[in-house]
C-alpha cells in the first residue's frame, strides 16, 4: 500500500481533518488558484480567437499569398501580367496549398448625389473564392461572374450604401481617372460587412472583365494571383515554396513577378497581434506566481497544524520522504481543486461570450463587434497540465521543513 497517498487522501477527504485545518487559509488558497486558471483559459481563448478572427478577415480580402508584377508602384493602379503562366492552376498540387484565383484591382470615385467617395474595385474571375463575403453578406448576391456574359453587378460594403445612401438595386456611376478618364455603371446587387471598417469603406467588388475593358487589356491580363492555404502557421514556409516556382520567370516583355503574403503586406496590423503574445506571457506568469505562493501559504499552515502528526510518524519509523510526500500529495489535491473550479468559471464564461456576445468592441478601434472567442483543446490542456506540474514542483520548497523537525518536541506540540 502507498502510506503517504494513504495518509494524504485521509487528511483531503476526513470531515474531521476538514474541521480541523484552518478553512479560510485553505479557501483562499483554491479560490486564487480557481480564479488564476480561470484569468489564464480566459486570456488564451480571447487571444488566440481576436487574431485569429483578424488574420481571417485580412485574408478575405487579400488570400494568404499573392503573385504579382515586380514594379515599383506601390498603389492599387496595377500593371499587368499574364495569366497563362505553368504554376497556374497547376500549384494546388503543392501540400498545403488550396486554391488559387486570378483578381484585378481599380481604384475610381463614386459620385452620388450629395457624396464622393473613393473606392478599390476589385475585379474577380470565375475561380474566385467568395467563402469568405458570403458569411459576411448582409443582404443581395455576390456578383455573377461566372456567365458567359459579363455582368453590371456589383457588391459594396454596408458602410459605403450607408454613407451614399444607395441601396439594393441602385445604379452607381464610379469614374476612373486616367486618360483619357473613363467611367462605368454598375447596379447593386449586394452588401456585405466585415466589421473591418477601414477596408469595407475602401473596397467593392466586380467582374473582372469590367477592369480588364477599363485598362485596354486582353483577357489573358490580370494584375495578380492570389492563393490561398490551409495552415495559416505554416504561411512563410508556404510562400517561400511559392516564390521557389515562381522564381527565374520572365515574360517576353521582361516581366518578372514578386511573391508576398498578408504578413508582409500588413506588417503593423501583426506587429500589434504579436505584442499581445507577450501580454499572455505576462499575465500567465504571474497568475502562476499568485497561485503557487498561495498554495504554499496554505501548505505551510497544514504543516504547522500537522506538526504533532509528522512527531508521530517519526517516531513510528516513518523518514522524512515519505513525510514530504504526504503534504505534496496533499497540497496537488488542492492544487487540483482549484484547477477545476478554474476551468469551470472560465470555460463557462468563455460559452456566455462565445454564444450571446455580451461584451462588445468598438470595430473602428479592434476590427471585431465583440470578444472574439476560440477554444483550442490542446492550448487548454498544456496549460493545466504545466500549471499542476510547476505547482506541484513548487510545493517540495515548503514541505522540506519537515526535515528539520525533531519527533521528541513535537508529540506533544498543540
Amino acid at each position: 500500500m502507498n502510506l503517504p497517498y494513504f495518509i494524504a487522501k485521509r487528511l483531503s477527504f476526513s470531515k474531521k481533518a476538514k474541521k480541523e485545518l484552518s478553512n479560510s487559509v485553505l479557501k483562499i488558497a483554491i479560490s486564487v488558484v480557481a480564479v488564476g486558471m480561470a484569468v489564464m483559459i480566459i486570456t488564451i481563448s480571447v487571444v488566440t480567437g481576436f487574431k485569429k478572427e483578424i488574420y481571417k478577415k485580412i485574408v478575405g480580402f487579400q488570400a494568404h499569398i499573392s503573385i504579382k508584377n515586380r514594379d515599383i508602384n506601390e498603389t492599387f493602379e496595377t500593371e499587368p501580367i499574364n495569366k497563362d503562366q505553368i504554376f497556374y492552376p497547376g500549384i494546388t498540387s503543392k501540400k498545403g496549398i488550396e486554391h488559387i484565383q486570378i483578381f484585378a484591382t481599380k481604384p475610381g470615385i463614386i459620385k452620388a448625389e450629395t457624396e464622393v467617395h473613393g473606392i478599390i474595385l476589385k475585379g474577380a474571375g470565375s475561380d474566385y473564392n467568395w467563402d469568405f463575403i458570403k458569411q459576411n453578406l448582409v443582404e443581395g448576391n455576390i456578383p455573377d461572374v461566372e456567365s458567359d456574359k459579363k455582368t453590371k453587378e456589383i457588391l459594396i460594403s454596408e458602410k459605403t450604401a450607408n454613407i451614399l445612401e444607395y441601396k439594393l438595386d441602385d445604379k452607381i456611376d464610379i469614374y476612373f481617372i486616367q486618360n483619357p478618364p473613363k467611367a462605368r455603371r454598375f447596379i447593386i446587387s449586394g452588401t456585405y460587412k466585415t466589421g473591418m471598417e477601414e477596408l469595407d469603406k475602401a473596397i467593392a467588388f466586380c467582374d473582372i472583365r469590367h477592369i480588364q475593358s477599363i485598362n485596354d487589356w486582353d483577357e489573358d491580363q490580370v494584375s495578380g494571383f492570389e492563393i490561398l492555404i490551409n495552415d495559416l502557421d505554416k504561411t512563410e514556409d508556404l510562400t517561400a515554396i511559392v516564390e521557389d516556382e515562381v522564381s527565374g520567370i520572365i515574360d517576353e516583355d521582361g516581366t518578372m513577378l514578386e511573391v508576398s503574403n498578408f504578413m508582409r503586406d500588413n506588417t503593423f496590423i501583426v506587429q500589434w497581434l504579436r505584442l499581445s503574445d507577450t501580454n499572455v506571457y505576462v499575465i500567465l506568469t504571474l497568475m502562476i506566481i499568485v497561485a503557487v505562493l498561495s498554495m504554499i501559504a496554505a501548505l505551510l499552515v497544514i504543516i504547522l497544524e500537522r506538526t504533532n502528526m509528522i512527531g508521530i510518524l517519526k517516531s513510528m519509523g516513518a523518514d522524512n520522504k515519505k513525510i514530504i510526500l504526504v503534504f505534496i500529495y496533499h497540497g496537488s489535491y488542492l492544487i487540483a481543486k482549484g484547477m477545476i473550479f478554474g476551468n469551470i468559471i472560465g470555460i463557462g464564461l468563455l460559452l456566455i461570450q462565445k454564444y450571446f456576445k455580451l461584451i462588445p468592441l468598438d470595430p473602428k478601434s479592434y476590427y471585431v463587434d465583440s470578444v472574439p472567442v476560440i477554444f483550442n483543446l490542446p492550448d487548454i490542456l498544456l496549460l493545466n497540465v504545466g500549471t499542476l506540474i510547476i505547482s506541484t514542483v513548487v510545493l517540495i520548497l515548503p514541505a522540506l521543513m519537515i526535515a528539520k523537525i525533531n519527533p521528541a518536541k513535537t508529540i506533544n506540540f498543540k
